[in-house]
């Protein structure tokens, strides 16, 4: 479905209206009284309309989006760039969730309030999930922050928005239901920013969903039993994705020692990809990356992971945006071989928003990650750092480090009924709110939302019509694989 323009943004007038953005970092002026910041919300309606943001257009002169995945290609490695490739043409949900990089050169010069916050920068639904906090309680909160900047609030919105749709089309929702879906998430969004514009700052830092925020909205949306099996499925399978689950998963004694098992071409331990010797000498360099990653922890963090040694390293595919870069798991064994840790040292390049909103603050791409990441999650993980370090190929690059797993629930919208995506959204809605008004202005971003619904309808529009870009994208990956002009490599169950 293709959701024509509100006649308010056609036009020249239109193209007068869309801003470019302004240079990277955050302008949230403490200087100015309450009054003053909610002037400056909606004064910026006059030049940036609620309304306005009701369509997307293919800008003139769009870049070839295959051009654009095959630049990304470029900077990874070749023999898994065919797997990315097979999981993006699975379906377009899947598409979608490796096209972060050809949202962010549509959404760039669209128009926005110029209220700016820390972007997730790819907040689609299933990068919200369930994760253990420090103190080993359940949240709900974002997960992926690889592409992390500052950046305007409306394109993280819109991200998650068109997520939505893509999802609902897939399941056989109806416009309406779609639409009821978007407006949902979208008002939650919306009414979240309101409630934060009123409250302390201290508390703004301090709010957080749990499970049993998640158990109320499952209620207040009245999800039938299936809806509420699969919640408390989710719950029940979060608990159990940790260090010990991965180890059992992951490990096999090999010469009386435990070390990271093959299962190539997604896990492909290191002394399989490197002579003994160079494996050897390699491996102890994965050492020192601990060591060193470390000074980017507190110092109880350190002195904690002090007292575990690395046992086995091995190259491991996650994800669907994410593969092709390097990653890589890193198994440590503290008192005994019962008591592994995994960490993962995941690649961070620049982020895809860079090029349209100016280039991180931070000179350590991991740096960039882990800053973002902190600002806009409620709570992280212990073990959350980064490091520049030499690769096997001598280039130096940048990772950040975390645990692989630590009670993480991930949703599953194709089993969700529209309530329980709507319900699901309006959650999504909320966390992405928190996550903005901690590091933006609530009582600006806030006041240009205001109390109607002028937002949340003109979202809608622009989501039904970005699903349908995406889908046309989506095809020409197809085609581009049809043709030879990509290869790609479906994987077997």
């Amino acid at each position: 479905m293709t959701t024509a323009r509100p006649k308010a943004t056609t036009g020249k007038k239109a193209a007068a209206r869309r801003k470019k953005p302004a240079p990277a970092g955050l302008t949230f002026d403490r200087s100015h009284t309450p009054q003053e910041r909610a002037a400056r919300g909606k004064a910026a309606r006059t030049t940036s309309p609620r309304s306005g943001h009701g369509w997307f257009e293919p800008p003139a002169g769009r870049a070839d989006p295959v051009d654009l995945l095959e630049a990304q290609s470029a900077e990874r490695l070749p023999e898994l760039i065919p797997i990315r490739y097979g999981r993006m043409t699975e379906s377009p949900f899947r598409f979608y969730r490796g096209a972060a990089a050809i949202m962010a050169a549509d959404l760039a010069g669209s128009p926005d309030s110029g209220l700016r916050t820390q972007l997730c920068g790819d907040a689609h639904l299933l990068n919200f999930r369930l994760m253990a906090s420090p103190e080993r309680h359940l949240l709900f909160d974002i997960n992926d922050f690889d592409e992390t900047l500052p950046g305007p609030w409306e394109w993280d919105v819109k991200r998650l928005a068109t997520s939505l749709v893509i999802a609902g089309r897939a399941n056989g929702f109806d416009d309406a239901e779609r639409a009821d879906i978007v407006r949902g998430a979208v008002g939650s969004y919306r009414e979240r920013m309101r409630i934060f514009g009123g409250m302390r700052r201290i508390d703004v830092w301090y709010a957080q969903a749990d499970v049993e925020r998640l158990r109320e909205v499952a209620a207040g949306r009245r999800l039938e039993k299936a809806g509420r099996k699969n919640l408390e499925k989710a719950v029940e399978k979060a608990h159990s994705r940790d260090s010990l689950q991965a180890y059992d998963r992951l490990t096999e004694v090999v010469d009386g020692r435990r070390r990271i098992a093959a299962d190539p071409p997604l896990l492909v331990p290191l002394r399989d990809i490197l002579p003994d010797a160079e494996h050897t000498a390699m491996e102890d360099q994965f050492g020192r990356l601990v060591e060193s990653y470390a000074r980017s922890l507190p110092s109880d963090r350190r002195y904690l992971l002090s007292q575990y040694q690395v046992a086995s390293v091995a190259r491991k595919v996650v994800g669907v945006g994410s593969v092709g870069t390097r990653c890589w798991i890193i198994l440590l064994l503290g008192r005994d071989d019962e008591d592994p840790l995994f960490l993962q040292a995941k690649e961070a390049g620049p982020s895809v928003l860079a090029a349209h909103v100016g280039a991180s603050e931070y000179d350590n791409q991991g740096e960039r990650v882990v800053a973002g990441q902190r600002l806009m999650q409620a709570t992280s993980d212990i073990f959350l750092g980064w490091e520049r370090t030499t690769g096997i190929d001598g280039r130096q690059r940048d990772f950040y480090i975390r645990q692989l797993r630590d009670w993480k629930g991930i949703a599953k919208p194709e089993l969700m009924s529209p309530k329980g995506l709507q319900g699901f959204g309006e959650l999504c809605g909320a966390t992405l709110a928190r996550a903005h008004a901690r590091s933006g202005d609530p009582i600006a971003i806030g006041s240009y939302l205001g109390g109607g619904d002028s937002f949340d309808r003109a979202l809608v529009g622009f989501a039904e019509a970005y699903a349908d870009q995406n889908e046309r994208d989506f095809r020409a990956l197809e085609e581009a694989v049809a043709s030879g002009r990509v290869v790609a490599e479906r994987e077997t169950e």
